[in-house]
Order: C-alpha cells, then structure tokens, then sequence
C-alpha cells in the first residue's frame, strides 16, 4: 500500500520519484529512450535513433511512465506530443544525459539526432516572420529540421502539388480536394498611417464621420498595383470601390509598414504586423469599424508527405499554437 504525507503525496522515495527533479532512482537508459522520443516526436524515429525495436522503446516509456506515476507523452494520429510534465523533465536531464553521451559514445546525444527529413514549409513572408517562425521554436528545440521559403500563396501552392513543400500557409483555400486544408488563423486588416497624417486628415474622428472622403489627397502605398487588400478594405469598410492609384508600391509588407510610419502616406495592414507600432505611437489607426476585414489563413498537406512523421508534427504544433494567439 502506498502511503502519503499530510499533503496527500506520496511519501519518501515514491514522491521523490513523482517530480521532474526525482529521477534519481530511475534507469539511465529509460531516461535516455525518453529523450530520444521527446526530440524525434516519434517513438519509431526514437528507436532507429537508439537501434532499438520500436516495441521495445515503446515498453520503455512505459515503464518510466509507470516509475514516475506520470503519463509523459499524449499519443497522436502520427507520433507523440510531449506533456507538460514531460518538458520539464527534459529540461532537467538533457544536458547531463548529453555529456555523458559525449563521453560514452553512447547514442541520442544532439549531434545525432536527426532521424527524419527536414520538414519543407512555404507561406507569406510576414506570416512566417511574426506568427509562424516563433510558434515553431520548440520543435527546433526537439530535433525538428525545418526549410523555410517565403512566397506568395499561387505559386507556393503550385510547388506543393509538385512536391517541393510539405506543408503551404496559404492566404485562401485551395480549390478542389487535391490538397488537405485546414483554418489556421484570421488576420484583422487595419487602416493607419503616421501621426502627422493622421493629425492633417483631422484624424479617426473625421474618418469616422466622412468616410473614405477624408483620405483624399493622401498617398497611398500598396503592396501591389492592383491593391488588393486596400480595395478589400474600401468595399467591407467604405462599401464603396477604391478609385484612387498607388503613390508607392513595393512587394513587401514590412517595408509598407516602414515606409507609412516614416510619414509616405496611409495603407492597410494586417493589425498583428503594426501591432507594435500602434502601441508606440509610430503608427495611428485611422479607423476602429464594428465589423473590419478579416482574412483567414490555411495550412495545407501535399498528399504523401506523412511519411516523415516531423511533418504531422510541425502541423499539429502550428494549429495548437496559432488557433490559441
């Protein structure tokens, strides 16, 4: 029978072995099979890692499960995701179990983990810089190989029925079922410009009450010509078609964003990429709509490509982590 202290834990030894820290009493190599699945995400990678069956690393992480009272990874469609706990315990042991691969020669240290291919993933350049990269850094942590291309959705998603990506963050849902697409995240567009715009326009107040009117004669700068996002704005916002011409154009949001905060006009970007800046106050927001444009962003599956098992790693991570910011 299992005894427990006044706190309801298990005494002694047992609640010794019940934290992150208590793993004193446990196999070394429970401990180094454990940190091979939690840096490859799979238990088979796990096992041609450490040149074990996979059985045999699956009766493993049992058994250290069973020792810690704890369940260290929750099984998915295709490998494992750590739990809490287990980061924890990761980050406890990885470097004495790391050194002493070096000195042993023993397998698993993070020189050799590199059991699957990279993963190739394609998407808009602020996307990926300032919601998708970050998101991912934990699976780097783990092993995870990435190669990363910035890109418009058209021809990324072109490329991936051609096979050269894995996974495409588009910015509309592809056509037809050729490709698995799943909602990642919206994106709320807003109207801004620098203070001294905002100030000679007669700022949001005036925008609120003229409408588009009140930017005449400002210059606008575009990601495009064709101002598709702009034009988005007017119609949803406005209602009304966007007549006036680009004064600027460049390919690259984050330099519309720098060129509007350094005073060239107004434009429309996503809040997430100006976020900053209007908390600052290098950017104003011109207009606060009780309904603004929102774009949803998908991620999609080249068919065939799970059969590296960091790819339905990295997808799952992103919708967890994107879904929930």
């Amino acid at each position: 029978m299992r005894h427990r202290d006044s706190n309801g834990e298990p005494a002694g030894g047992e609640a010794e072995r019940a934290r992150p820290g208590g793993t004193a009493q446990v196999d070394l190599n429970l401990l180094r099979t454990f940190l091979a699945v939690y840096r490859t995400g799979s238990f088979t990678a796990a096992a041609r890692l450490l040149g074990l069956s996979q059985p045999t690393v699956t009766t493993q992480i049992r058994a250290l499960e069973r020792q810690l009272d704890r369940e260290l990874f929750q099984r998915l469609a295709r490998g494992v995701a750590p739990v809490p706990y287990a980061d924890e315990l990761a980050a406890r042991i990885v470097e004495p179990l790391d050194a002493l691969a070096v000195v042993t020669g023993r397998p698993g240290g993070p020189a050799e983990v590199h059991p699957a291919e990279p993963v190739h993933l394609g998407g808009p350049a602020e996307l990926l810089t300032h919601r998708v990269m970050p998101g991912l850094a934990a699976l780097v942590d783990r092993g995870v190989r990435l190669r990363v291309t910035p890109g418009l959705t058209e021809p990324l998603l072109e490329e991936l029925r051609a096979g050269r990506y894995d996974l495409v963050v588009a910015t509309y849902r592809p056509r037809g079922r050729a490709l698995a697409s799943v909602p990642l995240a919206d994106e709320e567009f807003v109207l801004v410009a620098a203070p001294s715009w905002a100030e000679r326009v007669g700022g949001p107040a005036r925008i609120a009450a003229e409408g588009a009117a009140a930017l005449h004669g400002v210059p606008l700068v575009a990601y495009a010509e064709d101002v598709p996002i702009v034009r988005r704005y007017w119609r949803h916002v406005f209602g009304k078609r966007l007549v006036c011409h680009p004064a600027v154009t460049m390919p690259d949001l984050n330099a519309v964003k720098a060129a509007v905060a350094g005073g060239t006009g107004f434009s429309v970007l996503p809040r997430y990429l100006c976020a900053a800046e209007l908390a600052s106050g290098a950017l104003v927001l011109l207009h606060d709509p009780d309904d603004p444009p929102i774009n949803t962003a998908f991620l999609v599956q080249r068919p065939g490509s799970s059969g590296n098992p960091h790819v339905a790693l990295v997808r799952d991570h992103l919708l967890e982590v994107l879904r929930d910011g």
